[in-house]
């Protein structure tokens, strides 16, 4: 039996495992995306209400958390927008649909929320599905107004993007301390850190734009 319901306090640290063993490796050796999740829910910019795990006959198996970010355009106007991640299914339990459901019901709470954006990085290949598009699509940019590859946009709402430039700004929160992740990882059960292809792919993708 599937459930997805908000995580409580009883999921934290089930939540940081799963997150961990999903990432380990993939873009670096170890990862920093458990620590994340760890910080992510004290700061002022994570949203509890689109914290989500997904139970599979009552064990959590994934888990989506939204935070805060905003778009600005160039004379300076705001308009508050949400990123997720990160996004995490058990090993055991990836490619089975479990990471879409995930996300399709965030889709839905966040629209109900009154929010209309959402602006994530990430592999295009895992999120296009879902109706993610490039960000050079809505003139959604950095700061140094070029588009990464791996930036995506999706309109909660049709319309809620009317062509300006905009400039994104995520929460101060996803600037991980790395020494602090390495600390905090340091007291976990170990893993074998090791260098894998998918580590290239995203080395390549990081630092890819679209013109």
């Amino acid at each position: 039996m599937l459930k997805i319901r908000n995580e409580i306090e009883a999921d934290y640290k089930t939540v940081e495992e799963i997150t961990r063993k999903a990432f380990y490796n993939m873009y670096v050796p170890g990862c920093m995306e458990h620590y994340l999740v760890h910080v992510m829910r004290s700061h002022e910019d994570f949203i509890p209400e689109l914290d989500f795990v997904l139970e599979l006959n009552g064990q959590v198996v994934g888990n989506i958390m939204y935070t805060k970010a905003k778009l600005v355009d160039e004379e300076g106007r705001e308009k508050k927008i949400l990123t997720f991640g990160p996004l995490c299914v058990s090993l055991d339990h990836q490619r089975k649909g479990y990471g879409k459901m995930l996300l399709e019901h965030s889709f839905e709470k966040a629209a109900g929320l009154g929010y209309d954006v959402i602006v994530i990085f990430g592999s295009p290949a895992n999120y296009v599905s879902s109706g993610f598009q490039c960000c050079k699509k809505y003139n959604i940019c950095l700061e140094n107004k070029k588009f990464p590859a791996a930036m995506m946009v999706k309109e909660l709402k049709e319309g809620a993007l009317d062509g300006r430039m905009w400039f994104y700004h995520d929460s101060p929160v996803m600037r991980i301390d790395e020494e602090a992740a390495a600390r905090f990882d340091a007291g976990l059960e170990k893993m074998k850190k090791e260098h894998r292809a998918s580590q290239e792919e995203f080395y390549i993708m990081s630092r890819s734009f679209v013109e």
